[in-house]
């Protein structure tokens, strides 16, 4: 195999064969589920994929894609063996066309490096997930959501068009820079958010908007998270607009400061929404005085607005850190369950039952305006074999309960390897069909990622 792949990629530096690949590229950010794989390549251009993937498709070898390595679910880990894809030298932005409001960029840039540099220029691309080191390319393969998303949507919002190579190596243009397209079938669309299972994206038209005028945050603290949570509809029907609406228990934000070292506001208080108003000036103002009376009224010990950057920037970075702070102390398993936002509340009850019932910790954060629910379960003291048997009974409960209140497995980290039972138990086997039929009008041969996310 290594002979074949360095006639296709003449620089040994970037094809590594089994016994010289780093552990970091068989697993995910967790680190705990670990594959392994014959070679490891790097290709630099559209070119090289299509003919890694002729050659793999050619010869059935099982090919894993992976950008930074961040997710969390597993979708990275070369559980097949085969050959890891690794696009993260592909990380080139090709354009920033502001005729179109679009950029064009190679699927390894890295989200935070194209999100400055888009905003030097008075741009704005929303999608904010946790993970700012992400690649492009692995935000659209999971659809990524984060913190924005209440106000401006998920990636696929902000993504107009590929550039994929099939499991045969054919190279497809899939979308374009136009803004209405009712030209047949979206392929697009169904490569955004399929886990490196369908095809390989290797370039992406992204959709841009003028950067906000201004940006404000605010931390409203209450005594119980019910009650924060209860705030977060009142929030919704004022018509503020709000861009991000976090919920988050002093408990864990006391993990996070711990882990950064900084300090978050009003220490007293049992849990907080944390708000994000952009927009106009006049305007953010205004919704910000609008959502202020109407906490007050509802419960909120206090409303502060963070006009101190620094302040804002430990508020946000204690925020991001929370699964990493978790688990510095304890190992945990992280979960994204969605809701609809009216159950979020009853949903955190019940995680709350759980947490009596069984004893077994589980840290409550997330996107509140969206219903993404975040929970750390953690493993504290437990033996190997008391963590795997109870994690596995209490995330059943858990994903049932949320489906049993209209809800879905993930809210934006996907399925990978480490949901795929839970996601296949809880869905209509007519719907896995669905998408088993779908992989094979992709991939008849099954060498992408092929034991992720809804395989069989």
């Amino acid at each position: 195999m290594i002979e074949s792949l360095l006639e296709i990629i003449s620089d040994p530096a970037r094809v590594i064969a089994a016994h010289e690949i780093e552990s970091v590229y068989l697993t995910d950010t967790l680190g705990r589920l670990k594959g392994r794989a014959d070679a490891l390549v790097k290709p630099i251009s559209t070119e090289e994929v299509s003919q890694i993937l002729s050659f793999a498709y050619k010869e059935s070898i099982p090919v894993t894609p992976r950008g930074a390595g961040t997710n969390l679910v597993g979708s990275t880990v070369p559980d097949e063996g085969g050959i890891v894809l690794d696009l993260s030298l592909m990380n080139h932005i090709l354009e920033i066309d502001e005729r179109t409001m679009t950029a064009t960029v190679e699927a390894g840039t890295i989200l935070e490096d194209f999100q400055k540099q888009v905003e030097a220029m008075g741009l704005f691309y929303p999608p904010d997930p946790g993970e700012k080191r992400a690649t492009i390319g692995g935000n659209i393969s999971t659809n990524a959501g984060g913190m924005r998303a209440v106000k401006y949507g998920v990636t696929r919002d902000f993504c107009m068009g590929l550039e994929v190579v099939m499991a045969n190596g054919k190279v497809l243009q899939l979308g374009s820079k136009n803004i209405k397209d009712s030209s047949g079938l979206s392929l697009k669309n169904l490569v955004i958010g399929s886990e490196g299972t369908l095809a390989v994206i290797t370039k992406c038209i992204l959709k841009l908007i003028p950067k906000p005028e201004m940006s404000l945050s605010v931390v409203v603290p209450f005594d119980s998270l019910q009650t924060g949570i209860k705030n977060v509809l009142h929030i919704i029907h004022q018509n503020a607009n709000p861009t991000a609406i976090e919920f988050v228990e002093r408990k864990v934000i006391q993990l996070g400061e711990a882990f950064l070292g900084l300090k978050f506001p009003y220490e007293s208080a049992n849990a907080y929404i944390i708000l994000t108003f952009d927009g106009y000036e006049d305007e953010v103002l205004r919704n910000v005085e609008r959502v202020k009376q109407v906490v007050l009224a509802y419960g909120a010990l206090d409303f502060i607005v963070l006009e101190d950057e620094q302040t804002k920037s430990d508020v946000w970075k204690i925020r991001g850190a929370l699964v990493k702070a978790v688990e510095v102390v304890s190992e945990q398993e992280p979960v994204d369950i969605v809701v609809p936002i009216d159950q979020t509340a009853q949903f955190i009850k019940y995680v709350y039952e759980v947490e009596q019932e069984t004893g077994m910790q589980i840290v409550s954060f997330g996107h509140a305006g969206d219903g993404n629910v975040h929970l750390c379960v953690v493993r504290g003291n437990r033996t190997e074999e008391e963590w795997l048997r109870e994690k596995e009974v209490n995330l059943s409960k858990l994903y049932a309960k949320a489906y049993a209140l209209g809800g879905l497995t993930s809210g934006e980290h996907g399925i990978g390897l480490s949901k795929k039972a839970y996601f296949h138990r809880e869905s209509d086997p007519v719907l896995l069909q669905l998408m088993q039929n779908v992989k094979d009008a992709f991939d008849e041969k099954r060498i992408l990622n092929s034991k992720k996310a809804y395989n069989a």
